[in-house]
């Protein structure tokens, strides 16, 4: 009686085992699906970076006017909370 209650124990935590490595796995290839995608993106990036030189200083540009925006909007905000 003991012995089966053990193999099914054995059993059951085998279960347990195999369902953990299927989770585990199907998180690892989520990610690497996830850092392929993006990889991909920065060669597609640098691509088109290369061919056309004025993509970068237009993206340059966009940037420098965004965190100037951001600049903005965070003292806006500040002003907005001393009041």
């Amino acid at each position: 009686m003991a012995e089966s209650e053990s193999q099914e124990e054995n059993y059951d935590k085998r279960g347990n085992e195999v369902q953990n490595f299927k989770t585990d796995m199907k998180e690892l290839l989520d990610i690497m699906e996830k850092l392929t995608v993006h990889a991909a993106w920065m060669a597609y990036d640098c691509i088109s970076i290369q061919t056309n030189p004025d993509l970068h200083n237009a993206m340059q540009h966009l940037e420098d006017v965004f965190l100037m925006c951001k600049e903005q909007m965070e003292k806006k905000w500040q002003e907005v909370l001393r009041e």
